[in-house]
């Protein structure tokens, strides 16, 4: 009687490095973005404060929303509409995102939440809070016998 080995794995392994290399592709390829007009946004900090930059051009101060719940969520919010004059235009190539927009972030702890500041100019919304200082190390002094 002869043995019949069958390896149901064989080739697997080189299968699904293939995949991962096309996930890779096209990853690299597409950014997808939902919604309509999605602001870009950036996070950085100092020793002092952490600051949140929105790009929002062409979105007027009174059409942007900051709040602040108690569960250290920031929420940014607005919309970004076209002009009067635009939405009758027949278009040949349209690249301007429009519509409403909600960007939400979970703050950490180290923060002084009711110190937020925001300054909004040239479409830029600049939004600064400081951290909280550590407190120092409790030292009990000892009296010596």
């Amino acid at each position: 009687m002869t043995t019949l080995r069958i390896d149901p794995f064989r080739g697997f392994e080189n299968m699904l490095r293939k995949m991962n290399e096309v996930a890779g592709e096209i990853e690299r390829g597409f950014t997808v973005e939902t919604g309509g007009f999605n602001p870009r946004i950036d996070i950085y900090e100092d020793d002092a404060n952490v600051y949140i930059t929105a790009e929002l051009a062409g979105v007027p101060k009174d059409k942007v929303s900051i709040k602040l719940n108690e569960d250290r969520m920031l929420v940014i919010s607005g919309k970004k509409e076209r002009s009067e004059g635009e939405k009758d235009k027949i278009y040949l190539r349209n690249e301007r995102s429009f519509g409403e927009f909600s960007r939400t972030f979970v703050l950490p702890e180290n923060l002084e939440l009711q110190s937020v500041k925001a300054n909004y100019r040239d479409g830029v919304l600049e939004i600064s809070i400081p951290k909280k200082q550590p407190e120092p190390p409790k030292e009990i002094e000892i009296a010596i016998s």
